[in-house]
């Protein structure tokens, strides 16, 4: 149950619109049309908190002052960016009214700031964990009535500095303005009617920001597409299905070879990317949003794309080359190695915008310029240089053109080399310019959540004993394994056969990286850590797979299976999900490498890979429909007393 509050605690409450409608009852039932499950009006700070003590649900909450398109208050009810979002407007600031500033999406300071990015739009979302916080703000508060800003501008100020992460909603095509006199309402009102709302809403649904590939070669006609679903009643959980279908249909054209079924491989890589892009938009455009979609869509991204490197790797072996397969388990581990270094950095930028700027100031240091410089190219919109940075990290539209194109037109080997070299150069770049800003920015993200879970550690790994320096640890782990691989590829191609201590060997260095489990993670780097570990897990299955001479195929399939576990644990920390009901399970990343490697020992290492990736399978499968299935099902079926709700801080 969704609560809506309009705070006529200020002049602006006895405006009246043309048609004779007070202004703050028109808020009122534009609350209702945007989705409040109930609507009150409070005449001051002290109600709305008594109001707020007795909610259970989201609590919106308008001044009585905002003229906008229902479409915005609706947009800020769902939106999906985190529980807390405030809108923010680009006007000048009125008399009385809070600025604000912006870091990556979060609003870090409210009021009257010298460097603000934006001015308080007069209307808030607040979920349920942090609706004490808004109660609090409103008792602290309600005694200052006669302060020059309105009650909700102050009421927003004291929130954001209570501590809750609030994150900033744009308004975009569409009209919000804040009024204080009747020549001002009719303004707003002139410009509210010049807007068709439907179509705005449309174009709102292609991201403001996207991709070299994609906001050129598919979101110049995917609305389109968006429209014809929603009028088809599709559900984006559909969409997304369908584009793993099409996804799935090029990978057996790739795999099948021959110039036909490469082009249309091509075509049809190409429209299921669009209808990728077209999901999104889909939830954008219905609003409909759910913790299940937007984790469901990050699964699906990545399933899709190493199925296609599945049917590349078969295609290429199908034609002739030997290490097709090889190819393909290069580029899919490469890939997550990336995917994880780019989660934990977004992590880190956005725990550092909550902190306080580094003393040495925007220029200190190079990685202080880096910061400097990068936040100046990603404010010049369309230029030339904003362009070749966002396509120089090859991102998802890059990559998939880049299969299709060249699978279409030189083959499956073309296409998995073109993918290796350029996946390559833009992880050195990345990582180089990243390490070096993550150093100036000096931000121990690894501490700020469950490590032992996103360091994917066992029982074993916190029974080690404990050494400072996690993350030069992991890498000596994973350059060990890299080590075994290396020396299983050369013997094996010579037609030999690696020691049987070598494996045994092996997994003991790797284990190396066992030693940080239980230290402090704070050092301005530790968030290279997760992805060191997943590189040193690959490595040695793959190792371990080579030294058994266990087919290619079924080791892409083994390290398929561990990226959807590793995967799930991402987009589970994107989606501000708990951890996995089976996690427990999986056996930590020391537990299955000492699996394998008992398995190779006693010269089963086939089997070994084939039973432990079907366990691990299992296992997620029944953790996926535990999580989003079963127990939210139990959850809706347990009352919650009236006024109460889990609060707690999370």
């Amino acid at each position: 149950m969704t609560l809506a509050i309009v705070l006529a605690a200020d002049p602006a409450a006895g405006l009246t619109t043309e048609a004779g409608e007070r202004l703050v009852d028109r808020l009122a039932g534009q609350w209702r049309r945007a989705g409040a499950s109930d609507v009150r009006v409070a005449t001051d700070l002290l109600e709305l908190a008594s109001l707020v003590a007795g909610a259970s649900g989201p609590v919106l909450v308008s001044g009585a002052d905002l003229v906008a398109h229902t479409a915005v208050l609706r947009h800020l009810a769902t939106s999906p960016v985190g529980p807390a979002v405030a809108l923010v407007l680009t006007d000048p600031p009125g008399d009385g009214q809070v600025t604000v500033r912006e870091e990556r999406g979060q609003v870090v300071a409210a009021g009257d700031l010298a460097d603000a990015t934006g001015v308080f739009g007069g209307a808030l979302r607040v979920g349920p964990n942090d609706l004490p916080a808004l109660a609090a703000a409103a008792q602290a508060v309600a005694g200052a009535e006669g302060g020059p800003a309105s009650a909700v501008d102050r009421l927003f100020a004291e929130l954001t500095a209570c501590g809750p992460l609030i994150f900033a909603h744009r308004v975009r095509l569409l009209v919000a303005h804040r009024v204080g006199t009747a020549a001002e309402l009719r303004a707003a009102e002139v410009a509210v009617q010049a807007v068709d709302e439907d179509r705005a809403e449309l174009r709102l649904s292609v991201k403001e920001r996207d991709d070299f590939f994609t906001t050129f070669f598919v979101s110049t006609w995917s609305p389109y597409v968006t429209k014809a679903a929603a009028r088809l009643r599709l559900s984006p959980t559909a969409v997304t299905m369908i584009s793993v279908v099409f996804a799935v249909a090029a990978a057996v054209l790739f795999g099948v070879g021959g110039r036909p079924a490469l082009v249309a491989g091509a075509v049809l890589l190409y429209l299921g990317f669009v209808l990728d892009c077209v999901d999104g938009q889909l939830a954008r455009y219905t609003r409909q949003f759910s913790a299940w979609g937007g984790w469901l869509d990050t699964m699906a991204d990545r399933a899709k794309e190493y199925v296609v490197y599945a049917g590349l790797g078969y295609g290429a072996t199908h034609a002739g080359f030997r290490y097709g397969w090889a190819l393909a388990i290069a580029a899919m581990t490469l890939q997550t190695v990336r995917h994880m270094t780019d989660t934990w950095y977004g992590v880190l930028h956005d725990e550092a915008a909550r902190r306080p700027r580094p003393a040495t100031g925007e220029a200190g240091g190079i990685g202080g310029k880096l910061n400097a410089a990068s936040t100046k190219v990603q404010a010049d919109t369309g230029s030339v240089s904003y362009w070749l940075k966002r396509t120089v990290v090859f991102p998802i539209g890059e990559r998939w053109a880049l299969m299709a194109v060249t699978a279409a037109l030189f083959g499956p080997l073309v296409a998995l080399c073109a993918v290796l070299a350029w996946g390559t150069l833009a992880f050195a770049y990345t990582g180089a310019l990243r390490t070096l800003r993550a150093r100036w920015m000096r931000v121990p993200v690894m501490a700020t959540v469950d490590r032992t879970l996103h360091r994917d550690d066992g029982p074993l790994a916190r029974t080690l004993p404990v050494v400072r320096g996690p993350l030069v640890v992991a890498v000596l782990g994973a350059l060990g394994a890299a080590a075994l691989l290396l020396w299983a590829l050369s013997t094996v191609h010579a037609g030999h056969r690696l020691p049987g201590w070598a494996v045994p060997v092996g997994l003991l260095v790797l284990l190396v990286a066992g030693f940080g489990a239980r230290a402090a993670h704070d050092g301005p780097l530790d968030w290279l850590v997760p992805a060191a570990l997943r590189a040193g897990e690959y490595l040695f299955a793959i190792a371990v797979g080579v030294a058994g001479r266990a087919p290619a195929w079924l080791i892409f399939g083994y390290v398929f299976v561990l990226t959807l576990h590793h995967y799930d644990l991402t987009a589970r920390l994107e989606k501000r999900q708990v951890a996995p009901p089976l996690h427990p399970a999986t056996f930590g990343w020391e537990g299955r490498s000492a699996l394998l490697t008992v398995a190779a020992f006693v010269g089963y290492a086939s089997i070994g890979l084939v039973t432990l990736g079907t366990y691990l399978l299992v296992v997620f499968v029944a953790s996926v429909v535990l999580a989003w299935a079963v127990l939210p099902a139990r959850a809706r079926r347990t009352p919650v007393p009236v006024g109460g709700g889990d609060r707690s801080p999370g």
